[in-house]
């Protein structure tokens, strides 16, 4: 897991060659214009996804894990977001299957950790990030780019 602003993005482009696709996506589009849904950037190896939620408490945190995609998580509108974190390794109370074709499964494993996410500011969270998104108090807009490994 990765945390830092996006003024220092730069710094993370060497660490996939998707990365600075994203970047660079990052800072020629008005995400926060965008509507909700899908977004194609390049196929299925590299798409974003525009939401808007309002945020659950920390006691209804569940963990995800993703095989297929690394999460690049972003902050648009809103209230900071909270997020849960816990090592794959360490996420063991499944709460069903693996969805192939959603590239998630979910756990009820509590978080190790818990960290914010503010406006201008993003997450990185590879496979072995288990990840408990959408959580604090109050409505955010935010982002999230799915890069295939």
């Amino acid at each position: 897991m990765i945390l830092d602003s996006l003024k220092n993005a730069s710094r993370y482009e060497a660490l996939h060659p998707r990365f600075k696709t994203v970047f660079d996506y990052i800072n020629s589009h008005d995400l926060v214009a965008m509507e909700c849904g899908r977004h194609d950037i390049d196929g299925d190896d590299i798409f974003v996804v525009i939401q808007e939620w309002d945020l659950r408490p920390t006691s209804e945190a569940r963990l995800e894990l993703h095989r297929k995609y690394i999460d690049i998580q972003v902050v648009l509108d809103g209230v900071d977001e909270v997020f849960g974190w816990s090592e794959k390794k360490d996420c063991l109370k499944p709460e069903g299957e693996f969805d192939e074709q959603k590239d998630v499964q979910f756990f009820t494993d509590i978080p190790q950790c818990f960290y914010s996410v503010a406006k201008g500011q993003f997450s990185i969270l590879y496979p072995e990030d288990g990840h408990a998104p959408m959580l604090g108090e109050g409505h955010v807009k935010k982002c999230i780019f799915k890069i295939a490994l």
